[in-house]
Formats: C-alpha cells, structure tokens, sequence
C-alpha cells in the first residue's frame, strides 16, 4: 500500500466552504479531490489555493468528449499542477490516447491520468438501461482492457472490482469510491466497502467523503482510518 493512500472529497459548494474544510485536513495523511460542482462554481482558483496549503489535488471532471476536446482539457489540467485527473474509459480507445499523448506533452509535470469504468451509484439494472448486457465485473474488466491497452496510469472502479483488476492488470493503479465506515449509511452509492475491506480488496487510493469530512475531529478521523488500513495492508 502506498503511503498515502486516502483522498478526501471536498465535496462543497463553492470556494469558501471548500477551503474551510481542507484546512481542518492535514496534507501529510491524505490528498483531496475536487469535482464537477465545486470546479464549476469555483473555478481553477480553488486549486490553485489547495496547492498554497499544501495538498495534491485529484482533479475529478471525468472529461468525455470528442478526442480533440478531451486532450486539450488535460493539458488544461496539467497546466493547473494537479497530481492526477481522469477520463471515462466508456469514451473510447482513440479518446484515451489522444488524453495520454497529450499529457506526454506536459513533461516534467505529468499528471496521472485514469478512467472512470463503471460509476459506482449503478447497478445492473443502470447499465441495461443504457444497452450495456455485461454483468459489472466484466464491463469494468472490458473496460479495463482498453485503459491499459492506451497506457494509462490507472481506472476507477469500485473495491468489488478492485481484486480483479489487480489480478489481470496489476499495473493499474485502483481509485476506488464508496468506501464508508461501517456504521456509515451507502446515501446514493450502491457498491460500497469499508476502508480495511477495500484495501484488502486491491484498492491503491480510496476517496472517502462524508465519513470523514462529517466527523467532528477530521483529522484524527484520518488517522484512525490510516492505523485501520495500515494493520491489514
């Protein structure tokens, strides 16, 4: 397990909130990760400021578009400094390399760059809806092969599908959300594990929300999780 392992979720409405709650983080036990409504609220600035305070930041907009489009949103990205940024896999081979050649172009601030497979708030019955037959596992291991093929650094799935990953593509890096505590509600996500679980399970990053960012001590929740997943990695 890497040392670093947990990515906290900043998930607020606009800068002044965002920023209150990282500063009650500590950069030193975990990474956070800003998205789509907190960015597009507050624009590159609430980067830029989590970078002043120390954090790396993942940069989680999950650009599906057109090739063109989706490599000059990562230079984008590469230009902010963020530490990592991702794609959904679902747009396609030729979208995905145009992401990493682009990237390839940012040297030496390369960030990493992964795919989303199969969002963790969707069951079964979701992915029929949109005229997909497979069974999860195998649409994320589908999907999983094609990241690799157009050398990424790595997928987001959920800890049920991390082991597998990790069994057939052992050099992807695994993000995986839902994580929840155990005394934790699931709220809008279907596919969920505890922390030790997950690690278990092959999860390289976990991005942990509420459980955290709603404790009353977050920081000594960070470290309680960190000595939990510590003991079984």
């Amino acid at each position: 397990m890497n040392s670093k392992p947990i990515i906290v979720a900043l998930d607020k409405p606009d800068f002044d909130s965002a920023l209150a709650l990282a500063k009650q983080l500590e950069p030193s036990l975990c990474r956070v990760k800003v998205g789509k409504e907190l960015f597009t609220s507050a624009g590159p600035g609430v980067v830029t400021a989590l970078h002043d305070i120390g954090f790396e930041v993942f940069l989680d907009l999950k650009f599906h578009d057109i090739p063109n489009t989706v490599a000059g949103a990562c230079r984008a990205a590469a230009r902010l400094g963020v530490w990592m940024v991702n794609v959904h896999a679902s747009g396609g081979p030729t979208m995905m390399r145009a992401a990493r050649e682009a990237l390839g172009e940012t040297a030496p601030k390369v960030p990493l760059l992964i795919a989303v497979t199969v969002l963790t708030s969707m069951d079964e019955a979701e992915l029929a809806a949109v005229g997909v037959s497979k069974r999860i596992d195998q649409q994320v291991n589908h999907l999983t092969g094609i990241v690799n093929e157009c050398g990424l650094d790595g997928v987001v799935c959920s800890a049920h599908e991390a082991s597998a990953v990790k069994t057939y593509f052992s050099r992807l890096a695994t993000v995986t959300p839902g994580i929840r505590l155990s005394e934790d509600s699931g709220d809008d996500q279907r596919r969920v594990m505890t922390p030790e679980r997950a690690v278990q399970s092959g999860s390289d990053y976990l991005v942990i929300g509420r459980s955290v960012t709603g404790a009353n001590d977050p920081v000594q929740q960070l470290k309680t999780i960190q000595q939990s997943i510590s003991a079984v990695s």
